[in-house]
């Protein structure tokens, strides 16, 4: 007979936390890390921290660094299963902020944080963050993984990414020298990108739109939200050698009417061309499920443009060509002008 007095023996496991399955992880996704490994790189993964030299050729370099995460959107990819472009989110939320002053990212360290490990979907969403560190030549030199139950509910998981770049303080992109008369040009979007998703959610919920029977130009609704963020990294690097760029922005959450006028002088304001484009399938989609007018619309998402360049009247033509032959879509958008105190900072003709 069992003595009832006898102390309970109690292991991490029982607590909720799989250290096993934590190594096998690692082991798993050491070589999609090793995959987008820099020559600057020093150490392996695995260890404590990432080490990574300064790349030659700088003459005043300065370390450039960004953080961010992929917001809600992380709630539909757990509830249709869908991870294979949400680390490409994570990676592109970062680079894209970093490339916009100029910066050339180096390393890259990822957050997963979750109740249970599930071994092959943080497999799946840790490798799609080495596809988005591939696409920005960037190293995914560390990262951790979190196994907190009681913080995180059944299948919920959340992620949060870091990133380290560098720039050359002489060849910093400021917006300081933007003047009236510069001409903006737009990049084209992927889809929605990562903002606005507790949007998106709230009007698919209300409506009981099935996201899977549900199409947008052919393809299922769930996958044209779920399409990842672009990366615009390489094209934007090498369209700084091409011209002269005056300012870059990156349009996130608050759409164009909240992230233009973070690059811009206090003088200037912007005049975007409304029918310099025409909506996607996918935004056309929202605005009339959700019935939403234009000023919401251009100040929670990208509208399709994800990012915007401003370069000098003489140069706008060239940096088009040249975005276009990097494979990006890019068009004339707008103009500089002089700020009105009477007018908003964004204005659309």
């Amino acid at each position: 007979m069992s003595n009832t007095n006898e102390p309970k023996s109690f292991d991490y496991r029982s607590a909720g936390v799989n250290i096993d399955a934590g190594q096998e992880l690692v082991d798993r996704i050491k070589p999609a890390c090793q995959s987008t490994r820099r020559p600057e790189v020093v150490t392996k993964i695995g260890g404590f921290s990432g080490l990574c030299r300064i790349p030659t050729g700088y003459e005043k370099p300065l370390l450039v660094s960004a953080t961010d995460g992929v917001g809600t959107k992380v709630k539909l990819a757990i509830d249709h299963q869908s991870y294979r472009g949400i680390g490409i989110d994570l990676v592109a939320m970062c680079v894209n902020d970093l490339v916009v002053c100029g910066a050339e990212p180096l390393f890259f360290l990822d957050y997963y944080a979750t109740g249970a490990l599930r071994l092959e979907r943080a497999a799946t969403v840790i490798e799609s963050i080495a596809a988005g560190c591939k696409q920005a030549n960037c190293a995914l030199i560390g990262g951790e993984t979190a196994e907190m139950p009681g913080m995180y509910q059944g299948a919920d998981f959340d992620l949060a990414g870091f990133c380290v770049g560098i720039v050359d303080e002489d060849q910093m992109i400021t917006g300081e020298s933007i003047t009236p008369g510069d001409k903006i040009i737009a990049l084209t979007s992927s889809g929605i990108h990562s903002n606005g998703y507790s949007l998106v959610r709230k009007i698919v919920d209300t409506l009981e739109i099935n996201t899977e029977t549900t199409e947008i130009d052919g393809r299922p609704l769930i996958e044209a939200l779920m399409e990842p963020t672009k990366i615009y990294v390489k094209s934007l690097l090498g369209l700084n050698k091409t011209v002269n760029i005056q300012g870059l922005a990156h349009i996130t959450g608050g759409g164009l009417t909240e992230n233009i006028p973070r690059i811009l002088p206090d003088t200037t304001a912007v005049t975007l061309n409304r029918d310099s484009w025409k909506l996607s399938a996918l935004y056309q989609w929202l605005q009339a499920s959700g019935n939403l007018d234009w000023s919401e619309l251009a100040r929670t998402f990208n509208c399709g443009v994800g990012m915007i360049a401003i370069v000098k009247p003489d140069e706008a033509e060239t940096a088009i060509q040249y975005l276009n032959s990097q494979g990006e879509t890019a068009w004339l958008l707008g103009e500089v002008t002089a700020r009105d105190p009477q007018r908003p900072i964004v204005n659309f003709a």
